[in-house]
C-alpha cells in the first residue's frame, strides 16, 4: 500500500508587484506534491524567480500566500532545515577550501565540524568532486563550481530543493552531463525540486511536471504532467517520445505568449 504524499508547496492566488509598479506574477494557483520534480518554464519576465524566492522566503508575496510542508517559508527555514536553495552563480567564498564552501551552513548551525565535515565529504562524493575537498574554487572549472554550490545545498539534506537556473551560464556538453547528474541525486535522496530554466529541452529531461508561465505578469499558463521512462539516460533525449513532450512544452508556451499578446 501506497503511502500518501505530502504536500510540499502550495501556492494560493499569489501575486507580486515590486515598489516600482512592475507586476511579476498574477494569481499563482499550483500545488506540488512532496517527491516531484516541477519545473517553471517561461520566458524572461515571467515571474518563475519571484516564485521561487517567494517560495524560499526570500520575496514577499503581494496578496496571496505560499506555503511550505505547511508552513509559512519563514517558518520553514527558522524551524527546519528543509529548504536550501541553488542560485544562477554558485557563490562560492573563494578564500575557504571546497570542503569548507560546502559546510558553511551547517557551521552556522552549530553542527559540530567532525559531523559537519562527514556530512561534506558525503555529498561532495556524491557530485563526484571529493577528490577536490582541499582546493579553492579558484582552481575549478564553472561546471565544477556549480556541484560544489549543489553539494552544499545537499548538505543539510533538505526536503525541498529549489534551483534557479543553475545551469544557464555553462556548455551543452557540461549542461547535459550535470542534469543527468541531479537526476541521480534526486532519485537517490528523494528531494522535491523546484527548478526554474526558460530551455524547453531541460525541462523536459528533468522535469515529472512542467508548470508553463506566461509572461507580464506571470501567470499559470498549462501545466503538463511528463510520462517518460526512468532512469532517462542520455539517449533519452532522441527518443520520439522526448521529441513529441518538446513539441507539445514549446507549443503550450507559444500559446501562452500569445494570451498575454491578447489581454495586453
Amino acid at each position: 500500500m501506497e503511502t500518501e504524499k505530502q504536500q510540499a508547496i502550495a501556492f494560493s492566488q499569489l501575486s507580486k508587484v515590486f515598489q516600482n509598479g512592475t507586476a511579476a506574477l498574477d494569481r499563482l494557483n499550483l500545488t506540488i506534491e512532496e517527491g516531484e520534480f516541477i519545473t517553471f518554464l517561461g520566458p524572461s519576465g515571467c515571474g518563475k524567480s519571484t516564485a521561487l524566492r517567494m517560495a524560499a522566503g526570500l520575496e514577499e508575496p503581494s496578496t496571496g500566500a505560499v506555503n511550505v510542508f505547511g508552513r509559512s517559508p519563514k517558518d520553514t527555514i527558522e524551524n527546519t532545515n528543509d529548504i536550501a536553495f541553488v542560485f544562477q552563480e554558485p557563490n562560492l567564498l573563494p578564500w575557504r577550501k571546497v570542503l569548507d564552501n560546502v559546510i558553511l551552513p551547517l557551521e552556522l548551525r552549530g553542527i559540530s565540524k567532525k559531523e559537519a565535515r562527514e556530512e561534506g565529504l558525503r555529498v561532495l562524493d556524491m557530485v563526484g568532486l571529493k577528490k577536490y575537498a582541499k582546493v579553492f574554487p579558484r582552481e575549478l572549472s564553472g561546471g565544477m563550481k556549480m556541484r560544489v554550490s549543489i553539494a552544499r545545498a545537499l548538505a543539510a539534506k533538505p526536503k525541498l530543493l529549489l534551483m534557479d537556473e543553475p545551469f544557464a551560464a555553462l556548455d551543452e556538453m557540461t549542461r547535459q552531463r550535470l542534469q543527468l547528474e541531479l537526476l541521480e541525486i534526486w532519485e537517490k535522496e528523494k528531494t522535491t525540486i523546484l527548478f526554474v530554466t526558460h530551455n524547453v529541452f531541460e525541462a523536459v529531461y528533468l522535469s515529472t511536471t512542467i508548470a508553463v508561465m506566461s509572461a507580464g505578469p506571470g501567470r499559470l499558463s498549462s501545466v503538463i504532467q511528463v510520462d517518460l521512462p526512468r532512469p532517462r539516460q542520455s539517449i533519452s533525449r532522441t527518443d520520439e517520445l522526448f521529441s513529441a513532450y518538446v513539441k507539445k512544452a514549446s507549443d503550450q508556451l507559444e500559446d501562452s505568449l500569445d494570451e498575454r499578446e491578447d489581454v495586453s
